[in-house]
């Protein structure tokens, strides 16, 4: 993950500085946010990235943000996010402002996803890749979630999560791109809908 950092810096013409990236998403507290995770998201967006004419260095960007989206976390959706921005805008002080300030709005979008901005699209989807995962890679998701939010009692917990699974639900999409729609949509309403039901 470093190294990927660090070619994606030189690329935008910066000095590569990946400060505790590996540290932070090697956190005991993270059972799902974790290093595994971001490297899944940086390989997601890639694959999504290859159906768009991004340049080089929007694919940069991408990556930057892909790498930082989640680089704090301590389970307090929107806080998270916000100190995850300002993380990356502290290691990317060499680049052009504009693409610090494309990084930071990338990693922001995360907190409602939703976005303007066609790389926040790919950003977002591949996020969102593991709802369409295979039934069991979804459950161990699901279960991961669960413990960092340990927190929480389980009546608390199934409320919750309840109230996530039926917004996502909801949606008239739940991937941006049309890439992802035909990867992971049709997948993901299955594995939401089981888990809505087993939290009834």
């Amino acid at each position: 993950m470093r190294r990927i950092w660090e070619d994606a810096v030189r690329t935008l013409g910066g000095a590569p500085d990946a400060g505790d990236l590996v540290e932070r998403y090697s956190e005991p507290h993270r059972a799902y946010h974790n290093t595994f995770h971001v490297a899944s998201v940086v390989r997601d967006s890639w694959a999504l990235a290859d159906a768009f004419t991004f340049t080089t260095d929007e694919r940069a960007i991408l990556t930057l943000a892909a790498c930082a989206h989640d680089v704090i976390y301590d389970s307090k959706p929107g806080d998270d996010e916000r100190a995850s921005a300002a993380w990356a805008r502290e290691r990317l002080t060499g680049l052009e402002e504009e693409d610090i300030l494309r990084v930071e709005s990338l990693v922001l979008a995360t907190i409602t996803h939703s976005s303007d901005d066609p790389l926040a699209h790919v950003l977002l989807d591949a996020d969102l890749a593991i709802l369409g995962a295979e039934p069991e890679h979804y459950d161990r998701y699901s279960q991961a979630v669960r413990q960092e939010y340990s927190q929480y009692d389980d009546d608390l917990w199934r409320a919750g999560r309840a109230g996530v699974l039926k917004t996502l639900l909801d949606r008239e999409d739940l991937y941006v791109t049309e890439p992802a729609r035909q990867l992971w949509d049709a997948a993901a309403r299955i594995n939401l809908a089981r888990e809505l039901q087993s939290l009834a």
